[in-house]
């Protein structure tokens, strides 16, 4: 018997094809089949006894999830969406519970788990409060005093308002007011009260004893940089029920908060303490909602990302100035806060969205690549629409985003867990790349520079031709560098990025090493262009022996795209650990067939992502100038280039102007013979190494330092 049938847009397999037209059937047993055509062959089927069912009301998509298969469906109006949510939710028969967040499914299972010290003593007291809750209520022998008049009972009905939003589930039996009302008259009521307030005045302690121990624990794990080791530890996503509520009232009492805090703090104490995450339990059906229904354009819940200027300092971060309440309406979108920092003292927030959008189409690639198969196209003068309001320079400072991974590697004392995050540190600098399609970054002149003080960034273009650029990074107990530089091809259909540098971390008495793999730009005729990473990565410390291997693998037409897995080998050869994951979404060790530590997951990417470039939250602030940098940045900082700022506020035109003149003033200079030197690193060996000082010069204000105009 057929529930449910109609026609609805259901997302292709391969990626990047979009969506098209099926018709759907929902049968009586829970089966879910679709086909061509009304009439003709099932094409596939899930069955929604066992799966889990993801809505965005905003967008009116349906994702539902089965142990076989993943539908990512979209309705064609508002009402095919409540017609068939209606059937679904037949075949939910765990209703509000099934519904929980996954932080709290995880906090239910508390018992299994072992906990860290803290998160023990928090939930100790926890239970504490509501056996001491549990005891007062059921005290029929205390002398209790009756009262009928108005005003008592006025705050009788008070009082069970405010119990809706008590920390912790009340007992079955009756409360103080109700035990007062039924309580013998014959006994004194001076007696009752003083015991009574006693009591309660231990109840209300306690509560605040155990409000500030699970506070403490939720901001240990969210900014010390020796707690939050993974990206496992943040929370989920609130359910349904909490968002709503977050913009009345009573979602301002601190009982919801303290609940709140405690179910966040939970999750992650459990995640942190024992460093592996657990299947989830199988429950039957279930529902998720991805974004509230009062979300027109359907997008991401704002987050917030917190970048300490310079990552030794991060664990001095002023907690009490960061709003973490995702319902402000002061906050458009993912924001970035720079912590004070030892470089320059001040506070910098960061912007959230790029001046304009791309202004006008990027023009046919296929045009300019198909006169050049086979070449390398690094001579080749592309116009302004091809570029991206970023130089070279600034995207490989995009590389780094995540070098907080390399804080916990130094942490790590185990040579196998530190190799595993350095490995998902090489993976990560993939990450921005998600959403890139088309566009180059503007070719850096010599002499050109960026910084980014957030991890002691600065990079340097070094070579006209072939186009190389180094980039040097450090922090309290590793440093980084790295040569970028390549080759390019066009092939007919794609176009492949061959990179020729090297990566070096050193992290301790350890040194690591590394090549990236191809990538390539597919797509370049037909259909919606994406990036592609194919190939083998191999991380190896010289210092040990012991090596990570990472293997890149092809999309196929079927089955997952961006995957990547790898093992860890010792210095005999033998597999230790493996590794699996995506380079635009995480990486984990697996510790067997159930369980797994996520070492890295990929930040949220801003909802207004792809009408910016394609552009992370991360990338959004690498050409941002603010009034604090303007003292501080050399004049050849990226930043300053009048091209790259020209195309990022939309004038076209002018950046078209600009970028000819300084190309045309870059030529001149080698026409005489005064092209711009290296001035932070030097070839050491036929290496580039940096020389060091960048900084030490920052803080002096280039008193010693001359500089040639670049534009």
């Amino acid at each position: 018997m057929v529930v449910c049938e109609g026609w609805v847009l259901k997302k292709r397999r391969k990626k990047m094809q979009g969506f098209a037209r099926r018709y759907f059937i929902l049968y009586e047993s829970g089966r879910l089949a679709y086909a061509f055509e009304p009439g003709q062959p099932i094409r596939d089927d899930i069955s929604l006894q066992h799966a889990a069912i993801s809505t965005a009301p905003g967008r009116k998509d349906i994702h539902i999830d089965s142990n076989a298969a993943t539908f990512h469906i979209k309705c064609l109006s508002s009402e095919d969406f409540e017609i068939w949510m209606k059937a679904f939710r037949k075949f939910i028969t765990n209703g509000v519970e099934a519904r929980k967040s996954a932080s709290a499914r995880l906090a239910s299972r508390q018992g299994a788990l072992r906990l860290n010290r803290s998160g023990t003593v928090a939930e100790e007291m926890g239970l504490t409060i509501s056996e001491l809750e549990a005891s007062v209520s059921d005290l029929h022998l205390l002398p209790l005093f009756q009262t009928k008049d108005s005003s008592r009972r006025s705050d009788k009905d008070k009082h069970k308002e405010h119990a809706k939003f008590v920390l912790f589930k009340r007992s079955h039996h009756s409360t103080h007011h109700e035990l007062i009302d039924d309580a013998s008259e014959g006994i004194q009521h001076s007696n009752a009260t003083q015991v009574l307030e006693r009591v309660k005045s231990i109840v209300d302690t306690l509560k605040s004893q155990h409000l500030a121990l699970v506070k403490s624990i939720n901001t240990l794990s969210q900014y010390d940089p020796s707690q939050a080791t993974h990206a496992a530890a943040l929370p989920l996503s609130y359910t349904a029920e909490e968002e709503e509520g977050a913009d009345e009232p009573s979602a301002r009492n601190p009982a919801v908060t303290a609940r709140r805090s405690d179910r966040i703090s939970i999750a992650t104490t459990v995640s942190e303490s024992i460093h592996e995450w657990f299947d989830a339990l199988d429950e039957g059906p279930e529902e998720f909602l991805i974004d509230p229904q009062n979300a027109p354009d359907g997008g991401e819940q704002p987050s917030q990302i917190l970048a300490s200027n310079h990552p030794s300092v991060s664990d001095k971060l002023d907690n009490s100035s960061i709003d973490t309440d995702i319902n402000d309406d002061a906050v458009k979108d993912t924001t970035v806060v720079e912590g004070n920092t030892a470089l320059t003292g001040l506070q910098i927030i960061r912007r959230t969205q790029l001046p304009a959008p791309p202004v006008g189409d990027e023009g046919s690639l296929f045009a300019i690549l198909k006169k050049n198969v086979g070449k390398d196209l690094a001579n080749i003068a592309f116009p302004v629409t091809f570029n991206e309001p970023l130089t070279l320079l600034q995207r490989s400072a995009e590389e780094v985003e995540y070098y907080d991974l390399l804080n916990h590697a130094a942490l790590a004392v185990d040579p196998i867990h530190r190799i595993c995050y350095v490995a998902a540190f090489a993976a990560s600098g993939y990450a921005h790349t998600r959403y890139r399609t088309g566009r180059k970054g503007f070719n850096p002149m010599l002499g050109e520079t960026f910084e980014d003080s957030r991890m002691l960034f600065i990079a340097e273009k070094v070579r006209h031709n072939p186009l190389e650029i180094v980039y040097h990074a450090e922090s309290a107990g590793w440093d980084l560098s790295s040569t970028s530089c390549g080759k390019t091809k066009f092939w007919g259909k794609s176009l492949e990025i061959i990179p020729l540098g090297t990566s070096r971390a050193r992290i301790g008495d350890d040194q690591y090493v590394w090549t990236k793999p191809s990538s390539f730009m597919r797509n370049l005729m037909v259909g919606t262009k994406y990036f592609e990473h194919t190939g083998k990565m191999t991380i190896e410390n010289t210092t040990t022996k012991i090596r990570c291997v990472l293997d890149f693998q092809q999309n196929g037409y079927w089955g997952p795209s961006n995957v990547i897995s790898g093992a860890v080998h010792g210095s005999g050869g033998e597999v230790l650990c493996h590794l699996e994951g995506k380079w635009d979404d995480q990486l984990s060790h697996t510790l067997d067939s159930s369980h797994f530590h996520l070492l890295w997951r990929v930040h949220p990417y801003p909802k207004n992502s792809p009408d910016y470039y394609g552009f992370t939250s991360f990338g959004m602030t690498l050409n941002e100038l603010t009034e604090e940098m303007i003292p501080v940045l050399p004049p050849t900082d990226s930043r300053y280039r009048p091209d790259v700022r020209a195309l990022e506020n939309g004038q076209l035109d002018l950046a078209e102007e600009e970028k000819s003149r300084i190309e045309e003033m870059q030529r001149d200079r080698r026409k005489r013979g005064e092209e711009c030197q290296p001035r932070w690193f030097k070839l050491v060996g036929g290496e580039w190494q940096y020389c060091g000082g960048y900084w030490e010069a920052r803080a002096q204000g280039w008193k010693n330092e001359s500089f040639q105009s670049l534009w």
